[in-house]
Formats: structure tokens, C-alpha cells, sequence
């Protein structure tokens, strides 16, 4: 946005107009380091450029820039008042955006981040209907287990696991909670039974996501009874399609989150063992930069998440379909013939 583009009064007084354009006038000065370059910008001519800018210094009582015939510098006043001009104009634009915001649609670039999983099964199928609805914001997605800073990576929406940001300018808002529950494929739990007993975990091979909290014990509870399990892994890996994978395939007993193995248990690849006993849920989150008035394509992103997951009905699909029944889990519409062989599992 050009710096002209910002010109108001602050009284609706000409003296409020000189006042926003010798700031403006100040500001590029110091940023394209030559008076003629920001009297170019505002299409004003050197001679009225040069008279503004003494205006300034003279109502301010203070030397702003040293100049020369092949240089100039800002001297420590000009330090500070440039500091303080470069906020307010930056404040002007955010409320110029906000206003611009009730009747443009979202443009340029949403960049978001979440985890490999999520962004694989929750945000790349959705895209097309988003896109859709706004075909001139592009989306890049960027996918990390561990969480990126948020502004060297230049991210608008991150989807995260954690509680909190550790930074007061991040604003943290609760999408959905999931459990976390331990399943097997049918061929594992037919060659090696199924637990019936946490303590029995210690006798099987466990497949361990190394990026969760604390991931080499299970922390279980079942009512007022609660059991601690140190987990040794027969397969540990940063990536959750890794352990997913590897359980599917038989290697062993994956401890992962609903979101992630929710249609693996529906489709009978993964059946849930341990069923009353609870894990630590997990809180899904989606966190973004405070602002007092967001862009819209943040804001528009987050409302579409939030549809889609109460439409949907995921958080009931990952926590309550099953909280009155434990034992539904492992029911869930399983074939005939993958119950079958959970049965000789258990027998």
C-alpha cells in the first residue's frame, strides 16, 4: 500500500493533512534514503518535499535528518521518532484493511502449518471446497511434526497439539478434542492375543510416535484406577503414517489419536484394544498472531475449519460417540470377518 494511500486528517483540518503527510514524508525519506525518491513516491516536487519536511523539524523543535550534497542520516531524535511514525502508519494500514475487509473477498497467499497427518486427512481433502468459495486466496501448506516459530516461518494458521504458545502476541482457539487409544491390526492380535490388562503391554510390541508427550509410558486410567507403563518400542518414528502404517501392516500395537486411525478402526484395519482404559486426550488447537483486526484470509480459513469439523460431527466421532459405551470402540462396525479373528484374538 502506498504511503499516500493513508493521507486523512486527524481533525478533518488542513493542519491535520500537513501533519500525516510530513510523517509520511519523514518515514519514506528514511526508509529509500533520499529526500527526492519519497517526494517522487508522493508526487510532489523536491521544493515542496524539502519546505514540508523543515516544516516538521521546526513544529517538532528537533533535528530529524542530517543532510548533505551526496548523503544523509537520521540522527538519534529521528532514530526514535521514525520508530514511532513506522507503528502508527503500520496501525493505519491494519484499519484500512479492516474496513477493507467487510467488502473485498480474501486474496494473496494463507499459509498454514500442521502435522503431516492432519494436514493429510483434515485440510487436503477440504481445499477443494474452500478454494472454491474463495478462488483468489492461494493456500500453502507447510508440514511439521515439530512446530515451527511463527514468524521466521512466516505462518498466518498453525493446527497444533500443544496448549499454549508461550507468547502473549499468539492467540490460542480450542477446534476439536480426540482421544488417543491403543489398536492392533487383525493378524497381529491373531498371531500374539489381544491384551486384556495394561501390565500385559509389556509382553507385546508397541510402535511409538517419539514426538508425543512423554511417549515411552502409558499413562492410563480406568474410573479412580490409574496405571503408569514404561513402553519399549519395537518401532519408534517422528511421523505418525510411519507408525500407522507399520500397525496396519502387523508389526504391532500403535497408541494414536482418533483423528488420525478413527477410519482405520471403521474399515477393520485397526481394532482397538484396552478399550475402558483412557489415555491423555489430546486438545486440537488452531493458534495465529494477534491482531486487532485479523486479515480475512486468516478469518476465513479458521471459520471454515470450524464448520467443517461441527458439520461433520468429528469431535463426536473422536471422543463422545464412545464416553457412555467403552466398549462400542472396539464394536465399531467391524466386517464379519476381521471380528472373527479379534475374537480368536481375545479367545
Amino acid at each position: 500500500m502506498r504511503y499516500s494511500q493513508m493521507t486523512f486528517p486527524l481533525n478533518g483540518t488542513i493542519r491535520g493533512m500537513d501533519r500525516w503527510m510530513q510523517i509520511e514524508l519523514f518515514v519514506l525519506t528514511a526508509d529509500l534514503g533520499s529526500l527526492s525518491k519519497a517526494a517522487e513516491r508522493l508526487e510532489m516536487s523536491n521544493a515542496a518535499a524539502s519546505r514540508t519536511l523543515t516544516a516538521l523539524e521546526a513544529r517538532l523543535g528537533a533535528r530529524l535528518i542530517e543532510r548533505t550534497t551526496r548523503r544523509q542520516w537520521l540522527t538519534d531524535a529521528g532514530r526514535d521518532y521514525h520508530r514511532h511514525c513506522t507503528t502508527v502508519l503500520a496501525e493505519m494500514a491494519e484499519a484500512d484493511a479492516a474496513a477493507a475487509d467487510a467488502t473485498l473477498r480474501p486474496r494473496g497467499v494463507l499459509r498454514v502449518t500442521s502435522s503431516v497427518s492432519f494436514a493429510m486427512m483434515h485440510i487436503a481433502p477440504w481445499l477443494p471446497e474452500f478454494s472454491e468459495k474463495y478462488p483468489n486466496l492461494a493456500v500453502r501448506i507447510v508440514t511439521a511434526n515439530r512446530y515451527p516459530d511463527f514468524i521466521e516461518a512466516g505462518i498466518d494458521v498453525a493446527i497444533r497439539t500443544r496448549q499454549d504458545e508461550g507468547d502473549s502476541r499468539i492467540t490460542v482457539r480450542r477446534l476439536a478434542e480426540t482421544r488417543r487409544v491403543m489398536a492392533a491390526s487383525p493378524a497381529y492380535l491373531a498371531a500374539h492375543g489381544r491384551p486384556s490388562e495394561p501390565e500385559d503391554l509389556a509382553r507385546h510390541r508397541l510402535l511409538v510416535y517419539n514426538l508425543a508427550v512423554d511417549p515411552y509410558v502409558a499413562h492410563l486410567r480406568r474410573g479412580d484406577e490409574t496405571r503408569t507403563i514404561s513402553i519399549t518400542s519395537a518401532l519408534d518414528s517422528n511421523e505418525g503414517q510411519v507408525i500407522c502404517a507399520a500397525g496396519r501392516a502387523g508389526m504391532g500395537i500403535v497408541i494414536q489419536p482418533l483423528y488420525i486411525i478413527y477410519e482405520d478402526i471403521v474399515a477393520g484395519l485397526l481394532i482397538p484394544i484396552l478399550e475402558d482404559w483412557q489415555l491423555p486426550r489430546l486438545t486440537i488447537n488452531l493458534a495465529y498472531q494477534s491482531r486487532r483486526h485479523q486479515p480475512a484470509k486468516i478469518r476465513v480459513f479458521t471459520e471454515f475449519l470450524f464448520e467443517r469439523v461441527e458439520k461433520l460431527q468429528l469431535e463426536r466421532k473422536w471422543t463422545e460417540i464412545f464416553a457412555s459405551d467403552p466398549g462400542a470402540l472396539g464394536r465399531l462396525r467391524l466386517p464379519a470377518h476381521v471380528a472373527h479373528a479379534a475374537d480368536r484374538a481375545t479367545s
